[in-house]
């Protein structure tokens, strides 16, 4: 084992370019966080609450936040111009259910919507997710969020997804999720949850590199 020499300094996390270990001493173990210690969390990366514990999602990138501000710019406009509701983009933490707190990219919420204490969302009536890049965010996104929302009775959830090319729109059926429509370049996703509301897919998807695209 390597045995530091005298002349030789012992790392430690005040050094520079080491990480500050010791400040998450200031913060609950996982699993034993509470609700309004993940909600006093303030600043820095999107994080999410799952029975106790945090989850510190990847920060996105422009072209993430460029596909966001599509989409929400257009369900905003149609939102507002019938006064049906309100839409929000993250970070704002929605509580699905005790314990359990999502931060979808977008969501829409009808008017008299319950709130939790007062300054969340008590669930949503439909919520879309950009897929992040990876392995983890594709798995988030695609299974994990899924089954979640499905559970917290969301009637629909859109996923965006520019590796395949193509806008999800899933309907809650029961418990669970059925696809209302996989659309592609040359269509326009259609909601079920908000009639005469579409999006072209091109459009959509082209907004990630600033372009917009026609059709």
């Amino acid at each position: 084992m390597h045995q530091p020499n005298k002349a030789e300094p012992i790392a430690t996390d005040s050094a520079l370019g080491i990480p500050a270990w010791r400040i998450a001493l200031f913060f609950p173990t996982q699993g034993t966080w509470s609700e309004s210690e993940y909600l006093d969390l303030s600043g820095g990366p999107l994080v999410e609450f799952d029975d106790g514990h945090i989850e510190v999602l990847d920060m996105p990138t422009k072209a993430h936040q460029r596909m966001v501000q599509f989409i929400y710019r257009l369900l905003h406009a149609f939102v507002t111009s019938r006064q049906i509701g309100e839409v929000f983009i993250a970070p704002l933490p929605t509580r699905l259910w005790a314990a359990k707190f999502r931060e979808p990219d977008v969501l829409f919420l009808r008017n008299g919507r319950a709130e939790y204490q007062g300054n969340y969302p008590d669930g949503a009536d439909l919520v879309v997710e950009v897929v992040g890049e990876g392995v983890d965010n594709r798995r988030r996104d695609l299974q994990a969020k899924r089954l979640d929302y499905a559970k917290a009775g969301i009637n629909e959830y859109w996923i965006i997804d520019a590796e395949l090319q193509s806008i999800s729109v899933l309907c809650l059926d029961g418990d669970a999720y059925r696809a209302a429509g996989e659309y592609r370049r040359g269509e326009s996703a259609a909601a079920v949850e908000l009639p005469g509301f579409e999006v072209a897919v091109a459009a959509c998807l082209d907004s990630a590199t600033g372009l917009i695209a026609e059709g």
